[in-house]
């Protein structure tokens, strides 16, 4: 008897230690039922994307999408307060100051695994409970479904740091209704709650309390097809009448942002806003004339062209773009002064859209050869 008590002692010290071990792990894979779950495990850090987590999250779904046991794939954070609040930038600046690969293994496989989620064969559902921003919205957006809650904010705030709304923004905003994608992308407005379902970046609204109990009814359910799954979050959807009489906080304007940011140049939208003068027009002026001129000129581009580009022409397009800002000068003086120095007043170079040259924005664009992203 004595025996059998210490042999379990030591079968729950495994236990205790595998549990350990396994919950340290910066992001767990497993399978529960006919469900592959993704689970993002750097609360700290507000689950932020780094490269490890990457090369390990791409085989996996590469793995569960050829396996006829698995049925769908589910993507959460941990912590409470992010799904994914965006990619490490702060490794990949440090990367880049001194030159090293990271800045280039770093986006290719972030944007391998957009790729991947873009063109899964398995329904894809991600559970976007809290914060939910750059590189966040790339492991989400993409995919089948996305369950937005009352905790959800949504922003694209890469114009702020030197960079531009990457992870296939140039594939999802533009195709967002009228013009909101691009006011998204170049002002980095946030989205809260069911604003981000009412824009169509999420698919479903949910309780974030209820989100243990969805997720249990996925995995419990049996061999189910896309549209079992729909069955069940709309079911879910349906019953959530938390914050239904807010008002969606862009409704009023939406008429001004699709006549405002529908001008064919940077150049062109500043002078809308100028001319209008409403309140309004004067607070997106102001965010404006605090980000990167270049990451402006760049980003308007971007979704001008990804609007006609499918999702792996867009990817290609945003790695050029991202080796173009990892040599130029904003992103780096974005980093440091959004979230290093945190003095909020970066030192944008050229300091005007103005002396921002076409010739500039093109070379840009132009492709690598043999350094481009292949998917």
């Amino acid at each position: 008897r004595l025996r059998a008590f210490s042999r379990l002692q030591v079968i729950l010290q495994h236990l205790k230690m595998f549990k350990q071990t396994d919950s340290t792990a910066e992001v767990l894979l497993e399978k529960k039922g006919g469900a592959g779950i993704i689970t993002l495990n750097r609360p700290k850090a507000l689950n932020a994307l780094n490269l490890p987590m990457i090369q390990q999250i791409y085989p996996q779904i590469k793995t569960w999408e050829q396996d006829p046991e698995t049925f769908l794939i589910i993507i959460k954070g941990t912590g409470g307060k992010a799904f994914c609040a965006g990619g490490d930038i702060r490794a990949i600046t440090e990367a880049g100051k001194v030159g090293d690969k990271l800045t280039q293994d770093f986006f290719r496989g972030e944007y391998r695994l957009n790729n991947a989620i873009g063109t899964c064969k398995k329904p894809y559902v991600a559970l976007i409970d809290g914060i939910t921003m750059g590189g966040g919205v790339g492991v989400s957006v993409h995919g089948h479904f996305r369950v937005a809650t009352e905790k959800t904010v949504f922003a694209m705030p890469e114009t702020a740091i030197g960079l531009f709304p990457d992870v296939g923004g140039g594939y999802f905003l533009p195709r967002l209704s009228g013009k909101i994608g691009y006011f998204l992308a170049l002002t980095g407005c946030r989205l809260k709650g069911r604003d981000v379902l009412r824009v169509g970046i999420a698919t479903h609204f949910v309780e974030s309390e209820k989100l243990p109990a969805l997720e249990k009814d996925l995995i419990a359910l049996k061999s189910p097809s896309k549209e079992k799954i729909a069955d069940l979050l709309n079911s879910y959807h349906k019953k959530c009448t938390i914050d239904q009489e807010k008002e969606f906080a862009l409704g009023e304007h939406l008429e001004k942002i699709n006549s405002l940011f529908s001008a064919n140049s940077m150049e062109e939208i500043v002078k809308k806003l100028k001319q209008d003068g409403s309140p309004f027009a004067v607070k997106q002026l102001e965010t404006i004339n605090k980000m990167s001129p270049t990451s402006l000129k760049l980003t308007l581009r971007q979704l001008r062209e990804g609007a006609s580009m499918s999702l792996q022409e867009v990817l290609q397009m945003e790695y050029r773009l991202s080796q173009a800002c990892m040599k130029g000068h904003d992103f780096y003086e974005g980093v440091r002064a959004v979230l290093i120095d945190k003095d909020q007043s970066p030192k944008w170079k050229p300091a005007t859209i103005e002396e921002v040259s076409d010739e500039f924005v093109d070379n840009c664009f132009k492709p690598l050869g043999n350094d481009d992203l292949k998917l």
